[in-house]
């Protein structure tokens, strides 16, 4: 029924939450047609005693693991959090070492990448959910959207320079400590699904830069861009396409409105990832990244189609 999907990878934020075991988890992803998965933040210790034997059998390999990883339930160190880019030295000691945990993971897996949500610009309250709350029910044009974007903007370029600094610095230890362990693991920095969160794509490229051949590189998350430029904060087809050497992997879902996670083309009912197609041909790590509520028939849908379109693209 599910055809084999060949080099994708898939995100076990799909069904993490209704499994009690990590070899559960893990079989109902195999049989989707899947060789491959990422395992997410959320993957616990408890899960990974019976996901590894399965590693070590070689009955699934590992694509990624996403960082914090294993599972931390500290929020200063959980994906919505300043982390990479703390100023207090003591919080971003720790941060660099749950990476450096992550990477381990990874290496010890056979898995070619982690993914890193690096940090953000912090505000007192959450404006990323105002904001989204007006772009509903106000609209995009609204005088009250317009004033509360642009304080937000003014906050965020004002401070995303020197958060991008303490990242960049953050970024370099890692990268010295994957190459004193002699490690073959990417760190993908992603695109994120909060309008005070870095980086943006453009702000990706300066920090990978200024790492001068370090083995860091753009994680280009799909849903997670189109949301942000509905939104305003930039132009994710058009930077998708002049970073595409910076890419190492992706995460592929769509968006319906401002929520994401959906099954490309079956949700939103429109071609709008037509414009991502040859992003996701040649990236060298693609990974499905869906929700709970993506039925496995709509997944098989979304994937077969995806096939078929990238296979009439011109080269």
């Amino acid at each position: 029924m599910f055809t084999d999907k060949g080099e994708y990878s898939f995100s076990t934020c799909w069904n993490i939450k209704k499994h009690t075991t990590g070899s559960g988890m893990i079989e109902e992803i195999k049989e989707l047609g899947f060789r491959r998965v990422e395992l997410n933040y959320n993957v616990t210790k408890e899960l990974l005693q019976t996901i590894e034997p399965m590693i070590e059998r070689g009955e699934i390999g590992i694509s990624s693991v996403h960082n914090t990883f294993p599972h931390d339930p500290d929020p200063d160190y959980g994906t919505d959090s300043v982390l990479l880019g703390f100023e207090d030295e003591t919080k971003r000691e720790r941060a660099i070492e749950l990476l450096c945990r992550s990477i381990d993971y990874a290496a010890r897996y056979g898995a070619e990448a982690v993914v890193v949500h690096p940090g953000e610009v912090p505000f007192e309250d959450n404006i990323d959910s105002r904001l989204k709350k007006l772009y509903h029910d106000a609209g995009k044009e609204s005088e009250a959207y317009r004033s509360l974007w642009t304080e937000m903007l003014e906050r965020r370029e004002a401070l995303s320079p020197k958060y991008a600094r303490t990242i960049g610095e953050s970024l370099e230890r890692v990268s010295d400590y994957i190459a004193k362990k002699g490690y073959k693991v990417a760190v993908g920095i992603e695109t994120r699904s909060r309008c005070y969160q870095m980086p943006t794509p453009q702000e990706a490229k300066a920090i990978i830069d200024k790492l001068k051949g370090a083995p860091v590189y753009l994680w280009y998350d799909f849903g997670h861009a189109m949301m942000m430029d509905r939104m305003g904060l930039y132009d994710s087809v058009k930077d998708a396409r002049e970073l595409k050497p910076y890419i190492y992997g992706i995460h592929i879902h769509e968006t319906v409105g401002l929520s994401d996670h959906y099954c490309p083309y079956v949700h939103s009912g429109t071609e709008v990832f037509d414009d991502f197609l040859d992003i996701v041909r040649d990236a060298p790590l693609k990974v499905y990244e869906l929700k709970a509520i993506c039925k496995p028939i709509e997944i098989e849908q979304s994937h077969t189609l995806l096939q078929r379109k990238i296979a009439a693209l011109p080269r």
